[in-house]
Protein backbone atom coordinates (compact mmCIF):
# COMPACT_ATOMS: atom_id res chain seq x y z
CA UNK A 1 0.00 0.00 0.00
CA UNK A 2 1.45 3.52 -1.16
CA UNK A 3 0.85 6.63 0.66
CA UNK A 4 1.42 10.01 -0.88
CA UNK A 5 3.57 12.78 0.83
CA UNK A 6 0.18 14.61 0.06
CA UNK A 7 -2.25 12.70 2.30
CA UNK A 8 0.46 12.65 5.27
CA UNK A 9 0.49 16.10 4.81
CA UNK A 10 -3.29 16.67 4.93
CA UNK A 11 -3.73 13.48 7.70
CA UNK A 12 -0.97 15.75 9.49
CA UNK A 13 -2.85 18.92 9.26
CA UNK A 14 -6.28 17.80 10.20
CA UNK A 15 -4.92 16.12 13.60
CA UNK A 16 -3.07 19.56 13.72
CA UNK A 17 -6.59 21.54 13.31
CA UNK A 18 -8.03 19.12 15.98
CA UNK A 19 -5.67 19.48 18.80
CA UNK A 20 -5.92 23.06 18.14
CA UNK A 21 -9.55 22.84 18.24
CA UNK A 22 -9.47 21.05 21.50
CA UNK A 23 -7.37 23.61 22.90
CA UNK A 24 -9.09 26.54 22.19
CA UNK A 25 -12.17 24.99 23.55
CA UNK A 26 -10.50 24.13 26.71
CA UNK A 27 -9.08 27.77 27.15
CA UNK A 28 -12.36 28.64 26.51
CA UNK A 29 -14.26 26.94 29.15
CA UNK A 30 -11.72 27.64 31.51
CA UNK A 31 -11.96 31.18 30.30
CA UNK A 32 -15.56 31.12 31.22
CA UNK A 33 -14.99 30.23 34.65
CA UNK A 34 -11.99 32.50 35.56
CA UNK A 35 -13.31 34.60 37.64
CA UNK A 36 -15.85 32.41 39.41
CA UNK A 37 -15.22 32.06 43.29
CA UNK A 38 -16.25 29.64 45.45
CA UNK A 39 -18.24 30.98 48.18
CA UNK A 40 -18.46 28.82 51.20
CA UNK A 41 -21.88 29.75 54.10
CA UNK A 42 -21.69 27.64 56.95
CA UNK A 43 -25.32 26.29 58.20
CA UNK A 44 -23.82 24.37 61.06
CA UNK A 45 -21.06 22.76 63.05
CA UNK A 46 -20.41 20.30 59.84
CA UNK A 47 -21.92 21.73 57.20
CA UNK A 48 -21.83 24.04 54.30
CA UNK A 49 -23.20 25.53 51.19
CA UNK A 50 -20.90 26.23 48.77
CA UNK A 51 -21.67 28.17 45.86
CA UNK A 52 -19.96 29.17 42.50
CA UNK A 53 -20.85 28.32 38.87
CA UNK A 54 -23.93 25.83 38.50
CA UNK A 55 -25.72 24.35 41.23
CA UNK A 56 -25.16 24.92 44.57
CA UNK A 57 -22.95 22.20 46.51
CA UNK A 58 -23.38 20.68 49.96
CA UNK A 59 -20.29 19.58 51.97
CA UNK A 60 -20.90 17.55 55.45
CA UNK A 61 -17.11 18.13 57.29
CA UNK A 62 -15.58 16.68 60.80
CA UNK A 63 -13.84 13.75 61.70
CA UNK A 64 -15.03 11.20 59.78
CA UNK A 65 -13.80 13.80 56.82
CA UNK A 66 -14.59 14.94 53.96
CA UNK A 67 -18.39 14.57 51.98
CA UNK A 68 -19.60 16.18 49.18
CA UNK A 69 -23.51 17.17 46.94
CA UNK A 70 -22.65 17.19 43.45
CA UNK A 71 -19.62 19.23 42.61
CA UNK A 72 -20.28 22.00 39.78
CA UNK A 73 -17.89 22.23 36.24
CA UNK A 74 -15.14 20.31 35.53
CA UNK A 75 -12.79 23.97 35.06
CA UNK A 76 -13.77 24.69 39.19
CA UNK A 77 -12.47 21.06 40.35
CA UNK A 78 -9.06 23.24 41.81
CA UNK A 79 -11.17 25.77 43.24
CA UNK A 80 -13.74 23.45 44.81
CA UNK A 81 -10.80 21.16 46.55
CA UNK A 82 -8.89 24.86 47.71
CA UNK A 83 -12.16 26.02 49.26
CA UNK A 84 -13.19 22.18 50.59
CA UNK A 85 -9.58 22.78 52.03
CA UNK A 86 -9.67 25.94 53.54
CA UNK A 87 -12.49 23.98 56.07
CA UNK A 88 -10.25 20.83 56.47
CA UNK A 89 -7.96 19.16 54.76
CA UNK A 90 -7.96 16.08 52.54
CA UNK A 91 -10.26 15.31 49.58
CA UNK A 92 -13.81 14.25 49.88
CA UNK A 93 -14.68 10.31 50.83
CA UNK A 94 -17.71 10.45 49.11
CA UNK A 95 -19.56 12.70 46.69
CA UNK A 96 -23.40 12.22 45.74
CA UNK A 97 -24.70 13.54 42.51
CA UNK A 98 -28.14 14.98 43.20
CA UNK A 99 -28.72 13.79 39.37
CA UNK A 100 -26.46 13.57 35.92
CA UNK A 101 -26.76 17.21 34.52
CA UNK A 102 -22.94 18.50 34.11
CA UNK A 103 -23.44 21.59 36.35
CA UNK A 104 -23.71 19.30 38.99
CA UNK A 105 -21.68 16.23 37.90
CA UNK A 106 -18.86 17.97 35.45
CA UNK A 107 -16.08 17.65 38.32
CA UNK A 108 -16.92 14.27 38.93
CA UNK A 109 -13.75 12.67 37.29
CA UNK A 110 -11.73 14.91 39.48
CA UNK A 111 -13.15 14.29 42.44
CA UNK A 112 -13.89 10.37 41.63
CA UNK A 113 -10.52 9.38 41.34
CA UNK A 114 -9.94 9.71 45.12
CA UNK A 115 -13.41 9.46 46.23
CA UNK A 116 -16.90 7.74 46.01
CA UNK A 117 -19.57 8.41 44.13
CA UNK A 118 -22.81 7.61 44.72
CA UNK A 119 -26.17 7.96 43.07
CA UNK A 120 -29.54 7.07 41.62
CA UNK A 121 -29.46 3.76 38.97
CA UNK A 122 -30.58 6.37 36.31
CA UNK A 123 -27.42 8.83 36.85
CA UNK A 124 -24.70 5.96 36.59
CA UNK A 125 -26.92 5.19 32.63
CA UNK A 126 -27.19 8.14 31.50
CA UNK A 127 -23.13 9.03 32.12
CA UNK A 128 -22.33 6.27 30.84
CA UNK A 129 -24.04 6.45 27.89
CA UNK A 130 -21.85 9.68 26.79
CA UNK A 131 -18.98 8.16 24.98
CA UNK A 132 -17.01 11.22 26.92
CA UNK A 133 -17.16 10.08 30.70
CA UNK A 134 -14.31 8.86 31.69
CA UNK A 135 -14.50 6.17 34.76
CA UNK A 136 -13.56 7.85 37.29
CA UNK A 137 -16.94 10.17 36.61
CA UNK A 138 -19.59 7.33 37.14
CA UNK A 139 -20.90 6.52 40.30
CA UNK A 140 -19.68 3.79 41.77
CA UNK A 141 -22.99 2.90 44.53
CA UNK A 142 -25.90 3.52 42.72
CA UNK A 143 -29.45 2.87 44.59
CA UNK A 144 -33.51 3.02 44.08
CA UNK A 145 -34.95 4.38 46.45
CA UNK A 146 -32.43 5.66 48.45
CA UNK A 147 -29.62 5.12 50.75
CA UNK A 148 -28.43 6.48 54.19
CA UNK A 149 -25.17 8.10 54.68
CA UNK A 150 -23.76 7.42 58.52
CA UNK A 151 -20.71 10.26 58.65
CA UNK A 152 -19.53 13.23 60.63
CA UNK A 153 -22.27 11.99 63.06
CA UNK A 154 -25.14 12.41 61.53
CA UNK A 155 -27.86 9.86 58.77
CA UNK A 156 -27.43 11.54 55.68
CA UNK A 157 -30.77 10.04 53.98
CA UNK A 158 -30.59 10.22 50.49
CA UNK A 159 -33.66 9.79 49.17
CA UNK A 160 -35.48 9.11 45.10
CA UNK A 161 -38.67 9.83 45.56
CA UNK A 162 -39.41 9.10 41.40
CA UNK A 163 -39.29 11.46 38.02
CA UNK A 164 -39.22 15.10 38.78
CA UNK A 165 -36.59 17.13 37.46
CA UNK A 166 -35.19 13.91 35.93
CA UNK A 167 -35.87 10.53 36.23
CA UNK A 168 -32.97 10.09 38.54
CA UNK A 169 -33.23 13.19 41.13
CA UNK A 170 -32.38 12.68 44.60
CA UNK A 171 -32.63 15.13 47.94
CA UNK A 172 -30.74 14.60 50.67
CA UNK A 173 -31.34 15.00 54.14
CA UNK A 174 -29.22 15.59 57.21
CA UNK A 175 -31.27 14.20 59.80
CA UNK A 176 -29.67 15.82 63.22
CA UNK A 177 -28.67 19.36 61.80
CA UNK A 178 -31.87 19.66 59.62
CA UNK A 179 -31.08 20.75 56.85
CA UNK A 180 -32.22 20.06 53.56
CA UNK A 181 -30.03 19.82 49.62
CA UNK A 182 -33.04 19.59 47.41
CA UNK A 183 -30.36 19.48 43.99
CA UNK A 184 -32.46 20.32 41.01
CA UNK A 185 -35.84 19.86 42.85
CA UNK A 186 -35.95 23.66 43.94
CA UNK A 187 -34.41 26.95 41.47
CA UNK A 188 -35.29 29.44 44.58
CA UNK A 189 -37.71 31.90 42.65
CA UNK A 190 -37.52 30.86 39.07
CA UNK A 191 -39.63 28.89 36.76
CA UNK A 192 -37.59 25.56 37.03
CA UNK A 193 -36.02 23.49 34.50
CA UNK A 194 -37.80 20.00 33.64
CA UNK A 195 -36.33 17.96 31.42
CA UNK A 196 -39.08 16.00 29.92
CA UNK A 197 -36.43 14.74 27.75
CA UNK A 198 -34.29 13.10 30.43
CA UNK A 199 -37.63 11.43 32.26
CA UNK A 200 -38.55 14.35 33.95
CA UNK A 201 -42.10 15.09 34.90
CA UNK A 202 -44.15 18.23 35.18
CA UNK A 203 -46.62 16.66 38.42
CA UNK A 204 -44.05 14.16 39.12
CA UNK A 205 -41.86 17.53 39.90
CA UNK A 206 -44.60 19.31 42.05
CA UNK A 207 -45.48 16.11 44.14
CA UNK A 208 -41.82 15.43 45.09
CA UNK A 209 -41.23 19.23 46.31
CA UNK A 210 -44.94 18.85 47.89
CA UNK A 211 -43.11 15.30 49.67
CA UNK A 212 -39.87 17.26 50.65
CA UNK A 213 -42.17 20.07 52.73
CA UNK A 214 -43.88 17.42 54.21
CA UNK A 215 -40.79 16.34 56.17
CA UNK A 216 -39.34 20.02 57.04
CA UNK A 217 -39.65 21.97 59.99
CA UNK A 218 -39.82 25.77 60.25
CA UNK A 219 -36.11 25.61 61.01
CA UNK A 220 -35.12 23.75 58.26
CA UNK A 221 -32.68 25.19 56.35
CA UNK A 222 -33.11 24.18 52.17
CA UNK A 223 -30.44 24.16 50.15
CA UNK A 224 -31.70 24.75 46.14
CA UNK A 225 -30.11 23.45 42.96
CA UNK A 226 -29.92 27.28 42.04
CA UNK A 227 -30.26 30.21 43.98
CA UNK A 228 -29.89 31.42 47.29
CA UNK A 229 -30.03 29.79 50.79
CA UNK A 230 -33.41 29.33 51.76
CA UNK A 231 -36.32 28.13 54.07
CA UNK A 232 -39.47 25.62 54.11
CA UNK A 233 -42.03 28.67 53.51
CA UNK A 234 -39.26 29.37 50.65
CA UNK A 235 -40.08 26.26 49.21
CA UNK A 236 -43.84 26.56 49.57
CA UNK A 237 -44.04 29.24 47.80
CA UNK A 238 -42.21 28.08 45.18
CA UNK A 239 -44.61 25.26 45.44
CA UNK A 240 -47.53 27.42 44.97
CA UNK A 241 -46.13 28.57 42.19
CA UNK A 242 -46.26 24.63 40.79
CA UNK A 243 -49.52 24.40 41.83
CA UNK A 244 -50.94 27.81 40.49
CA UNK A 245 -48.95 27.25 36.88
CA UNK A 246 -50.47 23.30 36.38
CA UNK A 247 -53.84 24.41 37.36
CA UNK A 248 -53.64 27.21 35.17
CA UNK A 249 -52.56 25.19 31.70
CA UNK A 250 -54.74 22.03 32.84
CA UNK A 251 -57.71 24.67 32.06
CA UNK A 252 -55.51 26.45 28.81
CA UNK A 253 -55.70 22.72 27.36
CA UNK A 254 -59.10 21.55 28.39
CA UNK A 255 -60.63 24.89 27.00
CA UNK A 256 -58.45 23.33 23.61
CA UNK A 257 -55.87 27.04 23.23
CA UNK A 258 -52.92 26.53 21.36
CA UNK A 259 -49.75 26.98 22.59
CA UNK A 260 -48.74 29.75 20.02
CA UNK A 261 -51.98 31.35 21.30
CA UNK A 262 -51.16 30.19 25.23
CA UNK A 263 -47.97 31.81 24.34
CA UNK A 264 -49.17 35.24 23.48
CA UNK A 265 -51.95 35.52 26.52
CA UNK A 266 -48.85 34.80 28.82
CA UNK A 267 -49.12 34.18 32.09
CA UNK A 268 -51.40 35.11 35.00
CA UNK A 269 -49.24 39.04 36.02
CA UNK A 270 -48.27 37.48 39.71
CA UNK A 271 -46.19 35.00 37.99
CA UNK A 272 -44.16 36.76 35.48
CA UNK A 273 -41.29 37.46 37.55
CA UNK A 274 -40.16 34.31 38.15
CA UNK A 275 -39.17 34.39 35.01
CA UNK A 276 -35.21 34.21 34.07
CA UNK A 277 -32.32 33.68 31.63
CA UNK A 278 -32.36 29.94 31.14
CA UNK A 279 -36.19 29.49 31.70
CA UNK A 280 -37.81 32.21 30.18
CA UNK A 281 -41.88 32.84 30.38
CA UNK A 282 -42.32 31.16 26.76
CA UNK A 283 -40.26 28.31 27.78
CA UNK A 284 -41.87 27.51 31.13
CA UNK A 285 -45.26 27.33 29.11
CA UNK A 286 -43.57 25.03 26.56
CA UNK A 287 -42.75 22.88 29.54
CA UNK A 288 -46.15 22.86 31.22
CA UNK A 289 -47.86 22.65 27.70
CA UNK A 290 -45.52 19.30 26.56
CA UNK A 291 -45.35 17.61 30.06
CA UNK A 292 -49.51 17.65 31.16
Amino acid sequence: MKISVKHVTKMLSYSALLAAALITNSVIANDRFKDVEIQPIKLSDSVYMFVGAGGNIGVSVGSDGLLMIDDQFAPLANKISAALNELQTGTPKFIINTHYHGDHTGANAHFGSTGTIMAHHNVLKRLASDEKTTPEALPVITYDHGITVHFNGDALKVRHMGPGHTDGDSVVIWSKADIVHMGDLFFKDRFPYIDLSAGGSVKGYRDNVASALSDMTDNTKVIPGHGDLANKSDLARFKHMLDASINWMRDQKESGIALKDIKKQGLPAKWKDWSWNFISEDKWIETLYKGL
